[in-house]
């Protein structure tokens, strides 16, 4: 799995734990070497090398890491999965912020994989939402990849998502798709939650129409409706237990939060093997 295109700016990250300084950190020697590993005390899909590494060439270029395992991989429970060796101060102040990020990005990489497995054989795709983590946005889309499921819009300029509100506000489908078509010439997607809505927006003609709620039974009946003339997204109230009955029932894609927004950060301990 290859590493996310965009620079990371790991500053922030950085600023809200350093702060003015590393205080805890100052009591060891400058001129301290030292060595530490990393382990996970879970099962995991491995996710966010870049984000990690990013943290410790900030504070020290010298410090070097070792990857035991590969982005993307999936590892059990107690793989050491990096070695590091450097200066004791900087792998101690970064310590906490490498691993919040790793673990952080891990935890979604090993849900999307788990939805990306449940719904393997179907001609379905395993879609991510806007609901992530405030300041982790491109990273957890990253994540969401590295998992083998896939992106919806990244935010509110890459895409036209018509939800109810705005139906309410510009006054049917009709009429908020074709201003949509109107001001930009990006996919165009309307929400729907029965099936005469659905029979309104596809007279509207928008790129994609997400079924919000839609009971197995219409959501077979849109598929037949459709007939492939449109791409059909099912959204609400989805998980593991019922991902691939909704699946099987021909809608190209599903979209979750849970991916992104219901994750368990993934137990990871690092730990200084040798300090001379």
């Amino acid at each position: 799995m290859t590493n996310p295109q965009k620079p990371i700016d790991i500053t922030p990250y950085l600023a809200e734990d350093i702060g003015t300084g590393d205080i805890t950190a100052a009591i060891i020697p400058e001129s301290t070497y030292a060595e530490a590993e990393v382990i996970t005390r879970e099962d995991m899909v491995l996710c966010g090398q870049a984000w990690f590494d990013a943290v410790f060439k900030q504070l020290n270029p010298d410090i070097r890491v070792d990857w035991q395992v590969k982005e993307g991989d999936s590892v059990a429970k107690n793989t050491l999965l990096c070695k590091l060796q450097g200066s004791a101060r900087a792998l101690l102040t970064g310590e906490r912020t490498a691993l919040n990020l790793l673990q952080t990005l891990s935890a979604t990489a090993t849900v999307a994989r788990q939805y990306a497995e449940a719904v393997k054989g179907t001609n379905c795709k395993v879609l991510d939402t806007r609901k992530t983590i405030p300041a982790l946005r491109d990273a957890q889309k990253y994540a969401v990849k590295c998992g083998g499921c896939y992106n919806h819009r990244i935010g509110l300029y890459d895409g036209v998502l018509i939800k109810e509100n705005h139906i309410m506000a510009a006054g049917s489908i009709a009429k908020a798709v074709q201003t949509a078509r109107e001001l930009s010439t990006v996919a165009v997607e309307v929400e729907v939650e029965s099936l005469p809505q659905l029979q309104e927006a596809l007279a509207a003609k928008p790129d994609r129409i997400m079924l919000d709620n839609f009971s197995l039974e219409d959501l077979r009946t849109a598929v037949t409706l459709t007939a492939g003339n449109v791409e059909l997204e099912a959204s609400g109230n989805i998980d593991l237990t019922n991902i691939r009955t909704i699946a099987d029932t021909g809608v190209d894609f599903i979209s979750i939060g849970a991916l992104t927004k219901h994750i368990k950060a993934v137990d990871l301990s690092m730990r200084i093997k040798l300090a001379i």
